[in-house]
């Protein structure tokens, strides 16, 4: 059907107006001639339709040389307005299916884009979290190291504590014995008091000089053994209070190893999302080498139909037939005339 506005008056008008001029009536010509409108299979059969009716009219008049002279001329205006009509259909076809290949080609081109940028954003992530859990591998061998000492300062107040409680045990011991003595002493000075009194007037003197050495040798004792138990009570505290920091440096070194737990579990985490994405890098690249792939037969396909052109422009060369340049005017070989 023709297009809305395209009609036969109006093309057998337009191919008057051309005719007048003095061209050659071609699909591409009256097409102009009517403002760009209409379709070419439609003109072309409005044309076939005018020119048969035109022959019909001149038959009688025209001689039969000129007859076929005149078929041979149209048949060959029809073979070239069929391969132009061909030629600009796939034209066209190419034009529409590259400009698709070139978008398709932009979209994963930016695409790819995208995906670099996520891939480098997850490898300075990996990269963080790996610098992360060396730092707290640092942090964790400070902490075992810390651990060994406050250990063995522990194990080394443990030895001296021992000691000092057998020193104090030792003394205990002789306080006791020096009390024993004492109390034997005073009952055996007390028996021998009233028979011995006047006999030993100046050994009880001498006994008595004894007796105060012995009491400040007991002073001195208890003092010393004050003096003791204060400083094992003082280190009682400080094993106490060891105790209490070596309880916390467990708790922090367990709560390093939790930590560290879950930086692996995320360390692994970000090593499988990786793998995902240079998966899917590695699909697009085979799609890009698939588009490539196409282009480079779609242009196979743009030379083979050029080389058809050429053909069929040599073939109607050789036949003789005028070719229409590119202002739609046939060009004339010598010796031919124009019908």
């Amino acid at each position: 059907m023709a297009r809305g506005g395209i009609n036969k008056a109006l093309v057998q008008k337009a191919r008057q107006a051309i005719l007048a001029r003095g061209e050659n009536p071609s699909i591409d010509v009256v097409r102009v001639e009517l403002g760009n409108t209409g379709s070419k299979t439609t003109i072309h059969r409005y044309l076939k339709e005018l020119e048969d009716a035109e022959r019909g009219r001149n038959a009688a008049s025209i001689p039969l040389s000129e007859q076929l002279a005149n078929m041979v001329g149209q048949l060959a205006d029809q073979l070239e307005e069929d391969v132009q009509a061909t030629v600009a259909q796939e034209r066209e076809q190419l034009a529409r299916e590259r400009l698709d290949y070139q978008n398709q080609t932009r979209l994963a081109e930016s695409r790819i884009q995208q995906l670099e940028s996520q891939c480098s954003e997850l490898t300075e992530q990996f990269q963080a979290a790996q610098q992360a859990l060396q730092q707290e591998q640092q942090r964790r061998q400070q902490a075992e190291v810390e651990n060994a000492r406050l250990l063995q300062a522990n194990h080394d107040q443990e030895a001296r504590l021992q000691d000092r409680e057998g020193q104090i045990r030792s003394l205990e011991e002789k306080h006791q014995h020096a009390r024993d003595a004492l109390e034997h002493y005073r009952q055996a000075s007390k028996e021998q008091r009233e028979q011995e009194q006047r006999r030993h007037e100046s050994q009880i003197q001498q006994l008595q000089l004894e007796l105060r050495q012995l009491q400040q040798t007991l002073i001195m004792k208890h003092d010393e053994l004050t003096q003791l138990n204060r400083d094992n009570a003082r280190l009682l505290a400080e094993a106490r209070q060891l105790q209490k920091e070596q309880h916390a440096q467990q708790q922090l070194l367990a709560q390093k190893t939790q930590t560290l737990e879950a930086l692996q579990s995320a360390l692994a985490g970000a090593e499988r999302s990786n793998e995902t994405l240079e998966q899917r890098c590695r699909t697009l690249q085979e799609e890009i080498s698939r588009l490539g792939e196409a282009s480079e037969t779609q242009s196979q396909q743009a030379q083979a139909l050029q080389a058809r052109l050429i053909e069929a422009t040599a073939q109607l060369k050789l036949l003789g037939v005028p070719l229409a340049n590119s202002d739609g005017v046939r060009s004339t070989s010598p010796g031919t005339r124009s019908p």
